[in-house]
């Protein structure tokens, strides 16, 4: 890092906690660390990241999108080659973490082959999908004669209301995990632009009144369904005091993404994973992605001049996102984000969580998860 980068900003305020949380029951399954490794894609959250995480305790989370990037098909049929990806990533993972933790898959409803790429995941034996980018009304029948468990992710009252009614109309079943993710994500965000500008500038805890209106929604389906539904929030959760703070509005885990980029065994190029110890505050932005979903990324050369007009004409159509059409879009996205997951930072899209330009060092998976819930390793 460069000695400019390392003032009182930069640091990152080492928090220590004696709270011994409780195991993280998703039905027959537990962790015996209360912690989900959010996914991350392009690339960046693999069988290599969401292993280790398991492997001390947590629950890893491989990202789905476009996962067979590094397939030399790839171009060819990237459908093919992420299906072939699934099933070595998976293997990967399970390897590495042995009999401890659980390895789960994150898969996007806007993927123009979500039901494909959901279905080959519960066949090669991930225990848990989470899904969100859109309401995965339909989850329940891909993953039926499976033991995959699933989880949609939510950001209102008002969608967690939804899905969960729609499961219990359609399927007389519910979830068997909730993921809240909050306006601090990285990454596309289940918020308006609008929204997103308000919370920018109030307290992190105004967004506790919707985590407690959301757990009260999934409380009367537990109560319907008699059954335990944990509920995980997400969304700049970056020390064990904020650990500490979310767990006591009654939730049964957090879910951390950006704290893991840092960390060795992140499948994330070594460049990539700069950008993040070499950000400050003021790169971090919200960016409109080319689907018109608001997003939170670190700002380079590549994004300055998005954001100044100019449109880079994709190459050729990788038939990554259902709702995208080539001929309109300012840029790819999964151009941009295969260019950051190869360390192509200059013409890449990297995404982020609102705390990355924390992130100091590189460290390993169990020394994060030490530094979050130290009383749980």
């Amino acid at each position: 890092m460069q000695p400019e980068k390392k003032d009182e900003e930069k640091r990152r305020t080492v928090q220590t906690s004696n709270k011994k949380y409780e195991p993280l029951h998703i039905g027959e399954l537990t962790a015996r660390v209360p912690l989900i490794q959010g996914g991350m894609g392009v690339g960046i959250s693999l069988g290599g990241l969401a292993g280790a995480v398991a492997k001390e305790g947590g629950v890893g989370v491989i990202s789905s999108a476009q996962i067979g990037y590094r397939d030399p098909e790839f171009e060819k049929d990237p459908k093919a080659c992420n299906l072939r990806a699934i099933g070595v990533e998976y293997r990967k993972a399970r390897a590495i973490a042995g009999e401890n933790g659980i390895v789960g898959f994150n898969i996007m409803v806007a993927l123009r082959y979500y039901e494909e790429y959901v279905r080959e995941a519960a066949r090669v034996g991930a225990e848990l999908i989470i899904s969100g980018a859109g309401l995965p009304t339909d989850l329940p029948k891909y993953v039926e004669g499976t033991g995959a468990k699933i989880a949609p992710i939510v950001s209102s009252e008002k969608s967690a209301q939804v899905i969960l009614r729609y499961w219990g109309r359609k399927y007389h079943r519910t979830a068997d995990l909730v993921v809240i993710e909050g306006p601090r994500a990285g990454g596309h965000l289940g918020f308006s632009q609008e929204q997103l500008a308000e919370y920018a500038h109030s307290e992190r805890t105004r967004y506790d009144e919707e985590i407690r209106r959301i757990c009260r929604v999934v409380k009367a389906y537990e109560e319907e369904y008699r059954c335990r539904i944990p509920v995980v929030v997400a969304g700049g959760i970056d020390s064990a005091e904020e650990v500490d703070r979310i767990m006591e509005l009654g939730v049964q885990g957090v879910q951390v993404a950006t704290r893991f980029v840092t960390t060795r065994e992140c499948d994330a190029d070594p460049k990539y994973k700069q950008t993040y110890l070499d950000a400050r505050q003021e790169d971090i932005c919200i960016i409109k992605s080319p689907v018109g979903m608001p997003g939170r990324a670190i700002r380079n050369s590549f994004m300055e001049r998005v954001m100044n007009g100019e449109r880079f004409v994709p190459e050729r159509c990788l038939g990554c996102l259902h709702k995208c059409s080539p001929s309109e879009i300012p840029y790819c996205i999964t151009e941009a984000l295969v260019h950051a997951a190869k360390g192509e930072i200059d013409q890449a899209l990297l995404f982020c969580g609102a705390n990355a330009y924390k992130a100091d060092r590189l460290e390993t998976v169990r020394e994060v998860m030490g530094s979050l819930m130290p009383a749980c390793l």
